[in-house]
C-alpha cells in the first residue's frame, strides 16, 4: 500500500467543513485541521501512487472552499 499526505488550503472559516467531507471519502485514513499555512491534512492509502492518489488529489480539489493542495507522498526508505 502507499500512503500520502493531502495539505490542503481553504477559504477562510472553510476548514472544518472540508476536513468533514473529506473524511467520507474511500481511501482516507486520517483528516486533521491544523495551524500553519495549511488548514487540513488528509493521510490517504492507495494500492499503487499513480492512478488511486491522483484521483483522491482531484476529489479533494472539488470540495467547495479548497482553494490549494500539495501532495506528499510517504517513503519507506
Amino acid at each position: 500500500m502507499v500512503q500520502a499526505y493531502i495539505l490542503v488550503q481553504t477559504e477562510v472559516g472553510m476548514a472544518g467543513r472540508v476536513a468533514e467531507a473529506v473524511s467520507k471519502f474511500d481511501g482516507v485514513l486520517r483528516v486533521d485541521t491544523v495551524t500553519g499555512p495549511y488548514d487540513v491534512v488528509v493521510l490517504t492509502e492507495a494500492a499503487t501512487i499513480d492512478q488511486p492518489v491522483a484521483e483522491m488529489v482531484s476529489r479533494v480539489q472539488r470540495v467547495a472552499g479548497v482553494t490549494r493542495t500539495l501532495t506528499c507522498s510517504i517513503l519507506h526508505l
